[in-house]
C-alpha cells in the first residue's frame, strides 16, 4: 500500500519578512511546519546575511514559482569601501584592503555602467554549479576555479545616502539571477578600490511586498491557527506578471484535463504565455493562440 502524504493540502503564497542568521530553506521548512501543509518551496533565496521578503509558495502555488523568481526585485543594501571579502559580504574573510573612499559625486557617476543589460560574474561563494559542483563547496575546499559571467537585467540603481566615509546604502531593482554582492564587488572596482555588502534587505519581489510579510517568529505563535491561514495569498498572487485569461466551464473542464481551452482574450497576443481563469480561480498556465489557451501548467487539477 502506497504511503500516504504528510501534511494536509495547503495551496498559496505565504510572504516571510526573513531576519539575518537564517538559511531560506530554513525558512520554508518552519513555514510548512507551521501550516502543516504538504508541500512547499520559496521563489528567489535569500543569502543568511539578508533580510525582508522572502515569498513561500504552498501545494499548487509551487507551480507558479518562476513567475515570481523571473521577475524583478527590489534591494536596499548598504556597502563598505575599501575592504574586499572572500564572498563579497561581511561574512567572508578579508582578501583586500584600500585606503581610497569614493565621494558621492564618483560613486553616482559610476552607476549608469551597472543599469540595463548587463554581465555579471557570480560570488565565488554561490550556488552555483561548477561541473555539478556548487561554487560555496569549492570555494570552502580552497579549490581553484573561474564563474563565467551572466546576463543580468538592472532596472535600476540608486545611491540612496553616504552616512560615512567608508558606507554608502543604495536601492537596487534587478531581473532573475542578480548578486547584489557581486554588484558591490564590482562597483568598488570601478571606483578603484574594493566593497563589499555588510547589510541586504529585499523590498519586494514580483508582486509580493514587505507589507503582505508575515514576520518569522510570528510563525510559532500563530502555528495551526485560522489566523495563520488567513496570512496566505491565493496562488494567483503569483500569477501576477501574465495576463489572465476567462473561460467558459466548458473551457475550465478542457484546461484542467490537459487539452486546450476556449479563452476570451483581451489585449494578448499570439504565442504570448498567459493563465485562464474561471470564477475568478487560475485553471491553467499556457500559450494563446487563435482563441484557445493550449496547457503547459494545469492548477487544481492535475
Amino acid at each position: 500500500m502506497a504511503r500516504g502524504r504528510k501534511g494536509r493540502p495547503v495551496d498559496g503564497w505565504l510572504v516571510i519578512d526573513k531576519p539575518a542568521g537564517v538559511t531560506s530553506s530554513a525558512v520554508v521548512n518552519k513555514a510548512r511546519w507551521a501550516l502543516g501543509a504538504r508541500k512547499a518551496g520559496h521563489a528567489g533565496t535569500l543569502d543568511p546575511l539578508a533580510t525582508g521578503v522572502l515569498a513561500v509558495a504552498f501545494g499548487e502555488a509551487t507551480k507558479t514559482i518562476p513567475y515570481v523568481t523571473d521577475a524583478l526585485k527590489c534591494y536596499r543594501f548598504t556597502l563598505r569601501w575599501g575592504i574586499a571579502t572572500d564572498s563579497d559580504d561581511a561574512e567572508g574573510q578579508v582578501i583586500a584592503e584600500s585606503p581610497l573612499r569614493p565621494d558621492a559625486a564618483a560613486i553616482r557617476a559610476a552607476l549608469p555602467a551597472f543599469t540595463g543589460d548587463i554581465m555579471q560574474v557570480p560570488p565565488r561563494v554561490s550556488a552555483v554549479k561548477v561541473a555539478g559542483e556548487r561554487a560555496y563547496d569549492l570555494a570552502r575546499a580552497g579549490e581553484a576555479f573561474e564563474l563565467a559571467a551572466r546576463p543580468l537585467h538592472v532596472e535600476s540603481f540608486v545611491l540612496r545616502a553616504t552616512p560615512d566615509a567608508d558606507h554608502a546604502e543604495f536601492e537596487l531593482v534587478c531581473g532573475k539571477g542578480g548578486y547584489v554582492r557581486a554588484i558591490a564587488r564590482d562597483l568598488g572596482r570601478a571606483l578603484g578600490t574594493h566593497a563589499h555588502v555588510t547589510a541586504l534587505r529585499r523590498l519586494w519581489a514580483g508582486p509580493f511586498e514587505l507589507a503582505d510579510a508575515v514576520p518569522l517568529a510570528l510563525l510559532d505563535e500563530l502555528a495551526g491557527s485560522p489566523e495563520l491561514d488567513a496570512r496566505l495569498l491565493p496562488l494567483e498572487a503569483g500569477l501576477a506578471e501574465l495576463p489572465e485569461l476567462p473561460c467558459t466551464a466548458e473551457g475550465a473542464a478542457r484546461l484542467r484535463n490537459g487539452n486546450p481551452g476556449m479563452v476570451i482574450a483581451a489585449d494578448v497576443g499570439f504565442g504570448e504565455e498567459a493563465w485562464a481563469s474561471f470564477e475568478g480561480r487560475a485553471v491553467a498556465i499556457g500559450t494563446y493562440r487563435a482563441g484557445m489557451l493550449h496547457p503547459t501548467r494545469v492548477l487544481r487539477g492535475d
